[in-house]
């Protein structure tokens, strides 16, 4: 027995799993029952908290007491839930507002979806213990791909709750192919398509020599075998309350009696070609129906439908015809549906190429199996692991709000994690001492269109001329999808950062469309972003000019020379009430050539008064460009690759800076 154990917990919608490698294979632990499935369900009953099997039978006699599907709920607000909560026996704490961590009232408890989760976690826990006869303390976690930042710690939070280490976050349809990988051990291009209970992935990997590398990901938190289950429910509702007169949307026990008959009728339909739902009602009435094959596929096929879109969005992002996968993992129990089967096989061509899905492990198991897999990697490896690495991406864009609301994104989608990237950024306003960095998640070119995720503010900056000051933004996305952020002022050294914890995630419209949406405006988002740069850069120009007059060197302009920029000058601000960029950059242009002479003589005048040993704060008071009234907040300006006179402009000013200081402590 190995010292201390580190396991692999599939924490799923329906039913969740713990796994440990066993020699050099994943095997699933069983619980107490002997069953390997633990469903998601708890429960609270005089005897106290039950969970899995036990908690069911609670479920149907009193559903008040007991909850399932918490992971649908996880790092969501009421405002994501409101049609499910029609349909779920329990109830949310009351006066909850859009923003506020989501409150179940079960039990006489108020209680967070990561809470819930924990009791879950802690079954799984107490499981490995008795198996193991020792204490399991560390853990990998698997979560769906397109979990964002928010459900990502919730699920870490959940596991601390439960007395969990969480090692590391793992997306489930990587570990069903770490689990395919180290059966098969191919090479080749591999997709895994995981329809399970609540969530919806697809991601695209390529495995080589040991390496699993994920090369791109899509899907849908909110898409999974329970909206298949509310869709029969809602139509034998509507049959009780239309032939037999009973209303029983409110009752829960009589809800769930029938959610219980629908799920049986669902599993019988994947091998027959009928199934009945039989239901005995309060009022002692029995509600029966005969559903075909032919009748629940058509029913389900909006739900199924919607998994393509994300799948051919993934294989459009790794840049692969379908022709080029070579292998198709399936992954979920809603993928034991022939109509799911069929589906996959229509999307990938696969009887075209003669090829047939991975179906040889359990689709219930093999997440669980693979995160085994992961666990025994972190843990030191063995002779089966040793040599394997997973490569993991990020599902969206992430970046900062830049002047004019557009968005400077600094780790586009797709990227391997863990992952780092800096960008440098400037201030747009004279004197700005605090700069309000707004971090965003998402495909569109402005920030309004995206996902806020964070705000913080870099304070204390000293004030100086608009675009003097070089701030360094920082993401770093941990191995586990979660993001960090960090500014720093780098001629002041001020510094401030942040690791994102929003309160709850994306709604269904946002995970569904979000990608889906900046290719379909794409073009009116490029050219309002154009526009926005342009008319920023102008107004930068602009204001320059205005304060260079009361400068010594505007007296050295012959009229002519003064003619030209005043003319350009108007020009540049007419063209600002229009919405052509092109024009704005034409006359930007033209007023920089015409200023060209005048900025030199400026530079001249600046290059004088310092090694005259005037600092570089007295030098700009000459020039009229010295430390106006501190503007408390404002936008981080992107710094263009085009100013590269600018870029010269700074590093003069710094030679020259360095030159008075030097000076002055001569003096001194």
């Amino acid at each position: 027995m190995a010292d201390e154990w580190v396991v692999g917990i599939d924490l799923g919608t329906t039913n969740s799993l713990v796994a440990f490698m066993q020699g050099d294979s994943p095997v699933v632990i069983p619980g107490e029952d002997g069953e390997r499935l633990v469903p998601s369900v708890v429960a609270w009953t005089d005897e106290g908290v039950v969970i899995g099997n036990a908690a069911r039978g609670t479920l149907m006699s009193d559903s008040a007491s007991a909850v399932y599907s918490a992971k649908r709920l996880m790092g969501r607000d009421i405002a994501d839930v409101q049609e499910e909560l029609k349909l779920f026996p329990f109830k949310v704490a009351e006066g909850l507002q859009p923003g506020e961590v989501l409150k179940v009232s079960v039990g006489g408890l108020l209680l967070t979806p990561p809470e819930i989760s924990a009791y879950v976690l802690m079954q799984l826990k107490k499981n490995a213990e008795r198996y193991f006869g020792a204490s399991v303390t560390k853990a990998v976690i698997t979560v769906p791909a397109y979990f964002n930042d928010a459900q990502r710690q919730a699920t870490k939070d959940a596991g601390r709750i439960a007395g969990l280490e969480v090692l590391r976050l793992v997306n489930e349809p990587t570990a069903a192919a770490l689990a395919y990988g180290l059966q098969k051990n191919r090479d080749g291009l591999i997709a895994v398509y995981d329809f399970g209970g609540g969530t919806f992935d697809i991601s695209i990997l390529k495995l080589h020599e040991g390496i699993f590398e994920v090369i791109a990901t899509g899907g849908d938190t909110h898409l999974g075998g329970d909206d298949i289950d509310n869709l029969l429910i809602a139509i034998a509702l509507d049959d009780i309350a239309g032939d037999l007169g009973e209303d029983l949307r409110g009752n829960g026990e009589a809800v769930q009696a029938i959610r219980k008959a629908v799920i049986e009728a669902k599993i019988q339909l994947s091998v027959v070609e009928s199934a009945m739902l039989n239901v005995l009602l309060p009022s002692g009435k029995r509600y029966l129906r005969e559903i075909t094959r032919a009748q629940f596929e058509e029913l389900i096929a909006g739900v199924i439908a919607r998994t393509a879109g994300p799948c051919k969005q993934a294989l459009k992002d790794a840049g692969l015809e379908t022709a080029q996968i070579d292998e198709v993992v399936l992954v979920g129990g809603s993928t034991r549906i022939p109509a799911v089967r069929q589906l996959v096989d229509e999307l990938f061509g696969l009887s075209a190429q003669g090829k047939k899905p991975h179906t040889e492990l359990n689709p219930d198991e093999v997440v669980a199996l693979g995160a085994a897999v992961q666990a025994q990697i972190l843990a030191g490896g063995s002779a089966a692991t040793e040599d394997l690495l997973l490569l993991d991406v990020t599902p969206l864009s992430l970046g900062i709000e830049a002047l004019g609301g557009v968005v400077a994104k600094i780790i586009q989608r797709n990227s391997t994690i863990p992952a780092s990237a800096t960008e440098h950024f400037t201030t747009g306003v004279d004197g700005q001492t605090n700069v309000a960095i707004h971090v965003v998640q998402g495909e569109r070119e402005l920030a309004k269109d995206c996902r806020s995720l964070a705000r913080f503010d870099l304070k204390g900056i000293p004030p100086m001329v608009a675009g003097l000051p070089r701030i360094e933004v920082k993401f770093l996305i941990d191995a586990n999808g979660i993001l960090h952020v960090s500014a720093r002022e780098q001629r002041s050294g001020k510094e401030a950062e942040v690791e994102v914890k929003p309160t709850y995630g994306l709604t269904d419209e946002q995970v569904e469309t979000m990608i889906l949406a900046s290719f379909d405006n794409a073009e009116a988002d490029i050219q309002e972003r154009q526009v926005i740069e342009a008319k920023n850069e102008a107004d930068t120009i602009l204001t320059a000019v205005d304060k260079g007059k009361s400068h010594a060197a505007w007296q050295m302009l012959s009229s002519d020379e003064i003619a030209k920029i005043e003319q350009a000058e108007a020009e540049l601000k007419a063209s600002l009430k229009g919405g052509d960029y092109k024009v704005i950059r034409r006359a930007i242009e033209t007023l920089d050539q015409a200023t060209r002479r005048f900025a030199e003589l400026m530079m001249d005048t600046a290059v004088s008064g310092a090694m005259k040993g005037k600092t570089m704060e007295s030098a700009g008071e000459s020039m009229g460009e010295g430390p106006t009234a501190p503007h408390p907040f404002a936008k981080a300006q992107v710094m263009s690759s085009r100013a590269e006179t600018d870029a010269e402009t700074a590093r003069i000013e710094d030679s020259i800076h360095e030159e008075a200081t030097a000076g002055e402590s001569t003096e001194d």
